[in-house]
């Protein structure tokens, strides 16, 4: 993807940031228990698509970053995962 077609896609998501070659989301909890509830709920689409982020958690804190490994730069896929863990964060 080129760097027009990224800030494109920016645009349609919810507070995702471009770090470098990836796009990063930091999601905040009411505590821990609900962090990994959601870490399990992004697991879950992470395996239906085949797509998986980095993820790091800090007690009530859960950053996720997509990146295509195997590309080692963005593409279509970690925007349409993006998208589809918006829609679970407002479900948490």
């Amino acid at each position: 993807m080129n760097i027009q077609e990224i800030a494109e896609r920016m645009e349609k998501l919810d507070n995702w940031s471009l770090e470098g070659n990836s796009i990063t989301k930091t999601f905040e909890f009411e505590n821990f228990k609900l962090s990994l509830e959601f870490v399990n709920k992004v697991g879950e689409i992470a395996e239906e698509m085949n797509h998986h982020p980095d993820i790091l958690i800090n007690y009530n804190r859960v950053k996720l970053v997509l990146i295509t490994h195997h590309a080692k730069e963005i593409t279509e896929k970690d925007f349409d995962v993006a998208g589809k863990i918006d829609l679970i964060e407002k479900k948490v």
